[in-house]
């Protein structure tokens, strides 16, 4: 799945270049994870983003949430805190995304 980012929210950091097209990764209570200019894989809304390629990867696991948002990862990412475990840096949990990025997404890390 491809957008192309076209609005930044009011209060939000600069981390997306408006016009610049991205890959979402994964899909979290309906908001996009896409990784953004600093290597970091955030949250967005749809609301800042045209999608230019509606097709997802055949290998994303898919769900819905108990108010009925959509959750949608690879199979790897699939587990709860994963994506927190990243974010607050644990080593086994940030490599095992990036060669997972490599592997699903052909996306490296730029950092």
């Amino acid at each position: 799945m491809k957008i192309r980012y076209v609005k930044k929210l009011e209060n939000e950091a600069a981390h997306m270049t408006v016009g610049k097209e991205y890959i979402v990764i994964c899909i979290e209570a309906d908001k996009y994870r896409i990784i953004n200019d600093f290597d970091d894989p955030c949250l967005y809304e749809p609301v800042q983003c045209e999608v230019i390629d509606s097709i997802e990867p055949s290998f994303w696991i898919s769900e819905l949430g108990e108010d009925g948002e959509r959750y949608a990862y690879p199979h790897e990412w699939n587990k709860i805190g994963f994506f927190e475990d990243y974010h607050d840096r644990v080593q086994l949990v940030v490599d095992q995304f990036w060669q997972d990025c490599k592997r699903l997404y052909d996306i490296t890390s730029n950092v």
